[in-house]
């Protein structure tokens, strides 16, 4: 019995470097495009314990070799704003080429157990922020969020399962000062416990003052993390414009010192984007930790029993109730119906097609701005496709077809930039998002000339074509475009508190 750790501890020694071993996995003759180091060549990949090891221009032997000629190999794609995180969404995604899906724009609470439930169960990886929201429903109503896939009266997912449906006081009453204090305190519990940061739906919340909010944010200074925000408000009808909204969070960053990260931030925005882009470019230039995100789709999602359908939302949006698809049924929406279905329990949403499609192009061009899926949980097949197929589409729409970005600049928006942006905290991002010797063997092959979205919203669970191999630890998850059942190599990405890159 004592002898078995020495054996272990002598074999370890005894193993060479992961550099000398031979690989188990060698991907070769691969159009390797690495956005970190600017690779973008005929390349072979060696993998050993699912990690990269090489990535040479000569052929070199493997246990297993795969013959890739004719496509891309990148790095796994990222995406931190991915609501879905149940194993249905989580399929769709690794068939989108996504290794990493994060929720960091609601987050969870609790976090702990959050991470113990997936735990050995996922497809990809995953990782989440501490929810402002469902702190503030566990201060406010003293109801432990679950640890599973809901949809919250916002009608998006988070972990704050059991909140009263709206008037409640989790979303419409002013905190006293001492609940603020109890949400500061169950804040840190969850960066304590792992959270990557802090996220903000503030859109949901029209009673989170912008004290207590601004005591959050300094909760996220404290810890160096990011605050990951839903703005409060969006379009262009003052005093409610997007203009405000991102006013008072690049205030708060500004005060406390946080890294920000603002939400879909053409689908807020819309018409006020170029004023927007630009208002985030000269906060940076002068010293602001800020940085925002796009999905490539003309339509949004959301609950229509949230605030954002309270009274005047036509006038603050400038939709109209046609603009207003039900997600259940794919019906557009009269005022009779737009009326009945948000009195209904459990709350449902609505996908709203106010995008113009410029703006659309206009974010995802611009330098900086990173793609997300938004991906929702969805319910008996139905909700946005962008859950589906964001990051096919981007590839297949707005590369190949309408030339918005280059194929090196997208695939940098869906890896690099992501991993960057959480490194400062989360230093397991430092192995992600790069093809590089010591990276973690998170990869994607696809197939330039075809990759696209097959998801529309009349078929939205439709996956992605062209994705060819995806593989998460060094495993294949997807194989020869098929998804792979019985494996679950995803891992939780997590912050270890005091842990330095």
């Amino acid at each position: 019995m004592k002898l078995l750790p020495l054996v272990m501890i002598a074999a370890a020694i005894a193993a060479p470097p992961l550099a000398e071993q031979v690989p188990d996995l060698v991907l070769a003759n691969g159009r390797v495009i690495d956005p970190a180091s600017g690779t973008d060549a005929i390349r072979h990949v060696g993998i050993v314990d699912g990690r990269i090891t090489v990535v040479s221009e000569e052929p070199i032997a493997g246990r297993r070799t795969l013959d890739v000629s004719g496509l891309v190999v990148a790095p796994g794609f990222i995406d931190l704003h991915a609501h879905g995180q149940d194993r249905f969404s989580s399929r769709l995604q690794a068939l989108d080429g996504v290794t990493t899906a994060l929720e960091l724009e609601f987050g969870v609470f609790p976090v702990a157990a959050w991470y113990a439930a997936r735990a050995g169960k996922a497809y990809i990886n995953y990782g989440a922020s501490v929810g402002h929201i469902a702190a503030r429903v566990s201060v406010m109503h003293g109801i432990a969020a679950t640890s599973g896939e809901v949809t919250d009266p916002t009608g998006e997912s988070t972990a704050s399962g059991g909140a009263p449906p709206r008037p409640a006081r989790w979303a419409d009453d002013v905190m006293t000062a001492q609940e603020v204090g109890s949400l500061q305190q169950r804040l840190q519990q969850g960066l304590d416990e792992g959270a990557l940061g802090i996220g903000f739906g503030l859109a949901y919340t029209p009673a989170a003052g912008r004290e207590e909010v601004w005591r959050a944010f300094e909760v996220a200074a404290r810890n160096g993390v990011l605050a990951h925000v839903h703005l409060r408000s969006s379009g262009g009808i003052e005093p409610r414009s997007t203009i405000g909204a991102l006013q008072e969070v690049l205030a708060n960053a500004a005060s406390t010192g946080a890294a920000l990260h603002v939400a879909h931030i053409a689908t807020t925005a819309r018409r006020q984007l170029p004023v927007v882009l630009e208002m985030i470019d000269r906060a940076r230039e002068r010293g602001i930790d800020v940085s925002t995100e796009v999905y490539p789709w003309e339509a949004a999602q959301t609950g229509l029993a949230s605030a954002i359908f309270d009274e005047g939302w036509q006038q603050r949006t400038g939709a109209t109730y046609g603009d207003l698809e039900w997600a259940a049924t794919g019906e557009r929406l009269t005022e009779e119906t737009f009326k009945r279905y948000r009195s209904q329990q459990p709350p449902g949403s609505v996908i709203a097609h106010i995008i113009p499609p410029e703006i659309v192009e206009l974010g995802l061009a611009h330098p900086g701005v990173m793609v997300v899926s938004d991906g929702p949980v969805y319910v008996i097949g139905r909700g946005h496709p962008r859950g589906a197929g964001s990051f096919a589409r981007t590839l297949g729409t707005y590369v190949r077809e309408r030339q918005v970005l280059t194929l090196a600049d997208a695939l940098a928006k869906m890896t690099i930039l992501p991993a960057r942006r959480l490194e400062p905290a989360v230093p397991q991002m430092a192995r992600k998002g790069r093809l590089q010797p010591g990276a973690d063997a998170d990869i994607t092959v696809f197939d330039p000339r075809t990759v696209g979205e097959r998801a529309t919203f009349r078929d939205p669970v439709e996956p992605s074509k062209g994705i060819v191999h995806v593989l998460v630890g060094g495993t294949f998850i997807v194989r020869d475009s098929k998804f792979v059942p019985d494996v679950h190599p995803g891992r939780g990405v997590r912050r270890t508190p005091g842990e330095k890159p």
